[in-house]
């Protein structure tokens, strides 16, 4: 990946797109920029043709510091840097074997070591309407206090925050893999296999 934040959410939304984790003007990604205001994709934007001044500039506050229109879910990201200082990067994406399983009522498995290390555990809210406050609100209480990286918007999609662009991403790739094992287990008439959790804290992933 590139070392410009943007230009590394420029390749992961591209990424996101040719994964089928996102169709279309879905999904918005954004960084925290080292003076302190995040740069959120702008409105309309299709993650697969990204270029870096279609990035919206904001505070916290969503005061708008200069580029075009931010993506209709600033709220989701601004408030999520607000709950968690350690946030450098915020994903949401529309995975849809995550949102079929928990919109049916199942919970998703970590299954491999990859699964229990990068992501281990998830929020969720119900479904409040895309730009709203109260998505905003309920998702950023949900990773508030540090022992959820991942949050499932109900019938909706996902917003994963990492500590780099890289991290971010990551967490959401593995995410959507253990929705899709936990699938397939299903499938086989599986109900309860996990990875082992005491095997969790001897695992040493880079």
């Amino acid at each position: 990946m590139n070392a410009d934040p943007i230009q590394e959410l420029v390749q992961i939304g591209a990424d996101a797109v040719r994964q089928g984790l996102v169709l279309a003007s879905g999904g918005n990604l954004s960084v925290r920029l080292p003076d302190g205001t995040v740069a959120v994709t702008g409105k309309g934007t299709w993650l697969n043709s990204l270029t870096a001044d279609q990035f919206a500039v904001l505070n916290l506050n969503g005061s708008q510091v200069r580029g075009p229109a931010p993506s209709s879910e600033w709220k989701l990201h601004t408030r999520v840097y607000e709950a968690r200082p350690d946030a450098h990067a915020v994903i949401h994406i529309h995975p849809q074997f995550t949102l079929l399983l928990t919109a049916l009522g199942h919970n998703i498995r970590f299954i491999t070591q990859d699964h229990a290390f990068y992501v281990g555990s998830y929020g969720y809210t119900e479904y409040y309407t895309n730009g709203s406050d109260e998505l905003a609100d309920t998702a950023a209480d949900q990773l508030r206090d540090g022992s959820h990286d991942v949050v499932v918007l109900g019938n909706h999609g996902i917003c994963v925050l990492g500590d780099s662009v890289t991290s971010a991403y990551r967490k959401t790739l593995n995410m959507e893999e253990a929705a899709k094992l936990t699938y397939h287990a299903l499938l086989l008439g599986d109900r309860e296999t996990t990875f082992p959790p005491a095997e969790l804290d001897k695992l040493k992933h880079a």
